[in-house]
């Protein structure tokens, strides 16, 4: 019983963590006058607050002295949060620029590109399913391609940033909040450099749009720390194959809220393009789950085979069976 509630509040943590992650585009046009370094800048630095508060009160200090002692670990991280700048910043201007529904692409597309980088990098093996949904996504690039009138390097740009930013932290091997923090720590002095440059050339948003503005500046911090606590407490209750299949939520809210709220225009071409990545990501789900079924019933069959062998062994192979004295019934041996 204790399972089945641990798994239902993770699965509420996944849906909420990847339903804000969704609906975020509502967010970054009520910072306007703000530009996206500007909004950027703040998110950073306000992340910072927010987290040192949540490891303060968890009392969760103690990685910080092994991270400082960790040149390698300590160059991935930055690494890290230059790669997460990229994403979040190119994000927060394709939203404010007009552009959601290409930037939802790329998170749909995000997956692909892991799979591929895996296969060029780190020489993973892909069964033939794979092969062919990587495929169905580069035919649908192209389609796109074609369809924008140029690359949709919106897209492409967002999907490599955050799936390198995925196999940097796969290398780093922290606690989401430990990592946030790392990661927004070391962007912290050029994010805060940044706005304090502005606040002294006069160009600043942050005072001259009001408290309200201000305000709203100051919350990128609640919106950036609040989904990735969801999404830990989610990661520490789901199984991955579950939390796969929640990643698709967000780009799909983002994709939606583009066409009905946003009006943006989407071709028949366009449409194309974005079947044939929806078909490819179909065809991911589908084997990922034919194969944890397959493990499982593996694991299953292994188990019972294990749980007999000791019976089995009571009995020699090729050794006639004991005689058998009168009496009562003896006991079956299987």
């Amino acid at each position: 019983m204790e399972g089945k509630n641990e798994q239902r509040a993770g699965l509420l943590y996944g849906f909420g963590a990847y339903g804000m992650w969704g609906l975020v585009p509502l967010f970054w046009p009520l910072l306007k006058p703000s530009g996206a370094i500007e909004i950027l800048a703040h998110r950073m630095v306000w992340s910072l607050g927010l987290v040192g508060i949540a490891l303060l009160a968890m009392h969760r200090w103690a990685w910080i002295g092994e991270l400082a002692r960790d040149r390698r670990k300590l160059g991935l991280i930055s690494l890290a949060a230059a790669t997460i700048t990229v994403n979040w910043g190119l994000y927060i201007w394709a939203v404010n620029n007009g552009q959601v529904v290409e930037a939802s692409l790329g998170y749909f597309i995000n997956p692909l590109v892991t799979i591929a980088m895996g296969v060029l990098l780190l020489g993973e093996r892909l069964r033939p399913v794979q092969w062919i949904a990587v495929a169905t996504g580069l035919v649908a690039v192209l389609v796109l391609a074609i369809g924008y009138g140029r690359p949709p390097w919106i897209s492409l740009v967002l999907a490599f940033s955050f799936a390198t930013y995925g196999l940097i932290k796969k290398k780093v091997n922290m606690g989401g909040l430990e990592s946030l923090a790392a990661e927004t720590a070391v962007l912290f002095l050029p994010a805060l450099g940044f706005l304090l440059w502005l606040t002294a050339t006069g160009a600043s948003t942050f005072t001259a749009g009001g408290a309200g503005h201000g305000a709203l500046l100051v919350a990128t911090g609640i919106v950036t720390a609040v989904p990735l606590i969801c999404f830990g407490a989610s990661a520490v209750r789901v199984p991955l194959s579950t939390l796969g299949l929640l990643q698709y939520l967000a780009p799909v809210f983002q994709f939606t809220l583009g066409v009905l709220y946003f009006h943006e225009a989407m071709p028949p071409e366009r449409w194309a393009g974005f079947a044939l990545v929806w078909l490819a990501l179909s065809l991911l789900t589908w084997d990922a789950l034919r194969t944890a079924r397959r493990n499982r019933a593996r694991a299953a069959k292994l188990l019972a085979t294990t749980a007999a062998a000791p019976a089995a062994g009571l009995t020699t192979p090729g050794s006639a069976p004991a005689a058998v004295s009168p009496g009562p019934t003896p006991q079956k041996i299987t």
